[in-house]
């Protein structure tokens, strides 16, 4: 299966069972602060990636991609800290994310198109976990107003997941993209199983 199918099936190699969202769900400013965060993080990262087109040329709509995955970011961001305020609570102090810096580290760093392709797989991976998370919790949230806003959140991580796929296959060939997005999911199953039991959205449960 290559990374762009449009199945709405997630391809991920360990599943997050629904009993992870108890533990964040009971610490909901906890929980949005950490989102936040995140949602700080995506933007940041489609903007650097912005420019980041591999040379010598520019693949169709590069920029106009990037660019969309930062505004839904940044409204995303908008969205969470006016939830935060909302309810009385405060945007905590931001965090250092031990998952992102467990996939950055799969990045081929100084190898041209293919730390290129890495950045954007990534990217697509992150997308991919957080859609399963938002579904969860747009499952088991019992705040009706969280609970709608996950569910929205789940369908627009799905369309960047796709959007940073599609550009990956833009700069590589199918296949060359199909393996390595392979080797990304084994690794990012193998990140997540080492996270620690925690409130925010990228953390693991107990045994």
């Amino acid at each position: 299966m290559t990374p762009s199918t449009k199945t709405p099936s997630l391809p991920l190699r360990l599943r997050t069972p629904d009993s992870w969202a108890v533990l964040p769900l009971s610490h909901l400013p906890a929980l949005l602060s950490d989102h936040a965060y995140l949602e700080r993080k995506a933007a940041s990262n489609a903007l650097e990636l912005l420019n980041r087109w591999p040379s010598p040329f520019q693949p169709d709509n590069w920029t106009l991609a990037m660019a969309g995955v930062a505004r839904d970011e940044a409204l995303h961001l908008r969205q969470v800290i006016r939830l935060i305020r909302k309810r009385g609570w405060k945007l905590e102090r931001l965090h250092r994310s031990l998952y992102a810096g467990g996939l950055r580290e799969l990045v081929r760093m100084g190898k041209g198109i293919h730390e290129i392709l890495d950045r954007l797989l990534v990217s697509a991976i992150i997308e991919v976990r957080s859609c399963e998370r938002f579904g969860i919790l747009g499952r088991m949230c019992p705040d009706q107003e969280l609970r709608d806003f996950y569910r929205g959140l789940h369908v627009a991580e799905m369309g960047h997941y796709r959007v940073f796929t599609q550009m990956a296959e833009e700069i590589l060939p199918c296949d060359q993209v199909a393996e390595r997005w392979n080797w990304i999911l084994d690794a990012e199953a193998r990140v997540m199983a080492k996270q620690a039991v925690g409130v925010g959205l990228h953390s693991w449960i107990s045994e």
